[in-house]
């Protein structure tokens, strides 16, 4: 008994786990970034797009970040970029490349910019982020995920985004020369690059220098035109940060007035109030209405008699990146073995024989339902060449999960539960039919408008 007391008391009290990817990274001096980009995405129009949608600069091979299902049905497309860096080393007015805007370049560029769609990067899993000031002048820092693909004028002409301004922030180990990624950050900028002769293999421009950066506003924008070149550049610089690796998410996770939509916030939560006043009142109504009933008993005969809601009393017992999405069709494909074994059961109680037939229609009606209705807007989400859309790899493999696994599944349990006893009702069934009472109006109104605002 001691010795297993001992062993007991060995044991660790605490256990953990490694979420991947999040996981600290140092660097050394002069070491290669890559920046990854992800999906377009804008709260306008709610459809995601692939950054590569847009004629933005792509490097030779483009390879894409290893996704989990979830990923994908959430409409992330984590791929490789031309932008990359070398660990606290400056450099200025990088050319990138240099792209001709055809006719439907343009007009997807102009789309993009009046749906005010924000191109999103990544740099050592952080996020990139735009630094605005506040309006009412506070210093207290204010973050936007990603940055806008360009902007419109007063006059209609739309200008892009070329020219970006990144800020690298790192936190140094005292004890070597190790740094650690703490901050991300760009400015974006519109930049109209003049040059001589173009060089694919060294490309050169006038308006900036390895020396001299662009300042925001102090060149001329670019305009998105078709049948024109657009030069992609970009700057980079590190600076020291005090902030620890730990806590390189506080900026981001701080969201100012300003993005806090107090109206709607007050306006749903006095519907709610009003709605869920209004459901209290029925159910109070209802409940004083049978215990008055209850209280008008004659009989110890009729106080045995169970009515309203005492019948059913006793029936039923009460009961990273993209996880808890692959989580719920995990869930939904090895819970067919559940589905199959209740629905035999219950068709069993019913009296019924046919539980082939039963087992088909429940491995088939409502996921059939489902999959035709998913198929459908899917269709569309592809038709506007949206990155929301299930490539037809994942669709295949949803199909190959349904029939493979789920359908077996139903069939196994199917089988097994018609195998068990017909179900009991726990109640006595009155062989005479009551009467149900007409509702009033104003109840399905009620139902309706709960419908609406939920």
């Amino acid at each position: 008994m001691a010795l297993i007391l001992s062993c007991l008391l060995i044991l660790p009290s605490a256990s953990a786990f490694y979420l991947p990817g999040v996981a600290p990274r140092d660097f050394q001096k002069g070491d290669e970034l890559q920046v990854k980009v992800n999906k377009l995405s804008s709260t306008k129009t709610q459809l995601p797009y692939d950054y590569y949608f847009l004629d933005y600069c792509k490097p030779s091979n483009i390879m894409n970040s290893a996704e989990n299902l979830g990923e994908v049905l959430r409409g992330d497309r984590i791929e490789n970029s031309v932008y990359s860096f070398k660990m606290r080393r400056d450099e200025s007015c990088k050319v990138v490349c240099r792209t001709k805007l055809t006719s439907e370049a343009a007009k997807n560029f102009k789309e993009k910019i009046d749906d005010e769609y924000r191109v999103n990067m990544i740099l050592d899993n952080l996020p990139v982020a735009v630094l605005r000031q506040r309006r009412d002048g506070s210093q207290a820092p204010s973050y936007e995920h990603g940055f806008r693909v360009g902007y419109k004028s007063k006059d209609d002409k739309y200008y892009i985004s070329n020219h970006l301004s990144f800020k690298v922030m790192y936190h140094k180990d005292p004890e070597s020369e190790d740094a650690r990624i703490v901050g991300f950050e760009v400015i974006p900028s519109s930049v109209k690059h003049e040059y001589s002769n173009w060089d694919d293999k060294n490309p050169q421009v006038t308006t900036c220098s390895a020396d001299i950066k662009i300042a925001p506003g102090s060149t001329t924008p670019q305009e998105v035109v078709a049948d024109t070149y657009v030069v992609f550049s970009y700057d980079v610089t590190f600076q020291p940060s005090e902030i620890k690796w730990a806590s390189r998410w506080d900026t981001y996770l701080l969201m100012n007035d300003d993005q806090i939509h107090w109206f709607s916030i007050i306006n749903s939560l006095m519907i709610v109030l009003f709605l869920s006043g209004m459901v209290a009142m029925i159910m109070l109504r209802t409940l004083y209405r049978d215990i008055a009933n209850y209280n008008q008993l004659e009989t110890q005969e009729e106080a045995q008699e169970e009515t309203g809601w005492k019948l059913v009393h006793g029936f039923l017992s009460p009961s990273n990146r993209g996880g808890l999405t692959t989580a719920m069709v995990l869930l939904w494909v090895f819970m067919g073995l559940f589905a199959g074994y209740s629905s035999a059961r219950l068709y069993k109680m019913f009296k019924g024989s046919e539980w082939k037939r039963i087992t088909l229609k429940t491995a088939f009606m409502f996921p059939g339902i489902v999959f035709a209705i998913f198929f459908v807007l899917n269709a569309l989400i592809w038709g506007e060449k949206s990155s929301g859309a299930v490539p037809f790899g994942t669709m295949f493999a949803l199909v190959l999960l349904w029939f493979g696994i789920s359908v077996p599944l139903v069939f196994v349990g199917s089988y097994i539960g018609y195998k068990r006893p017909a179900l009991e009702d726990p109640v006595k069934t009155n062989k005479i039919p009551r009467q149900i009472p007409e509702q009033a109006c104003y109840a399905v109104k009620t139902i309706t408008g709960g419908g609406e605002h939920t």
